[in-house]
């Protein structure tokens, strides 16, 4: 192996096909929802308690923005990551597999979430 072979450790000047995108923003929107979890379960833990917490966590959902815009992210994770499952599902079943119908398949994902979160956004808030 040459030693003196070029060596590209500047990662904003390298370009990521479409495809490799939508596979990180999967894996990343994974991790998301698992740590979104932490904070959904705290949230269902404390309306179970009683009927303070339950009013308390229903107020704070309603009119603290941080809430929303946590919820909004567990949401649109859950979206980006369910849609890219069902591209991968399809992938499976043996569909999307070459090269340009792949490329278009992971545009199309990524069109359909950006529609999804968008609405979700409106629907939130």
């Amino acid at each position: 192996m040459s030693k003196k072979r070029p060596v590209n450790l500047d990662i904003s000047t390298i370009s990521q096909p479409v495809t490799a995108i939508v596979s990180i923003l999967h894996r990343v929107t994974g991790i998301i929802l698992f740590i979104g979890l932490i904070f959904l379960f705290y949230a269902f833990d404390v309306s179970l308690e009683s009927q303070e917490g339950f009013d308390h966590v229903a107020d704070m959902l309603q009119n603290n923005f941080l809430a929303k815009f946590i919820i909004w992210g567990v949401v649109s994770a859950l979206l980006y990551h369910f849609v890219a499952g069902i591209k991968h599902l399809f992938m499976d079943l043996g569909y999307f597999e070459e090269l340009e119908s792949g490329r278009q398949a992971a545009i199309a994902n990524l069109v359909i979430a950006a529609v999804l979160i968008v609405l979700a956004g409106v629907w939130i808030w």
